[in-house]
């Protein structure tokens, strides 16, 4: 399972983890995580993340 970060704060989407306070379960993929999105530390959208090598 891949991870994804925000690029403006930092704060990691792990698809492994999921964002259990924001609705979003565990082994949830990055293209299934809702369109409207935003992150829980900066609130910037999904456009803002990248892929964690």
């Amino acid at each position: 399972m891949a991870k994804y970060v925000c690029v403006p704060c930092g704060w990691v989407y792990d698809e492994a983890e999921g964002y259990e306070e924001g609705g979003i379960a565990p082994g949830t993929k990055w293209e299934d995580v809702p369109d409207d999105f935003l992150c829980p530390l900066c609130g910037v959208g999904k456009e803002d993340f990248e892929k964690q090598d």
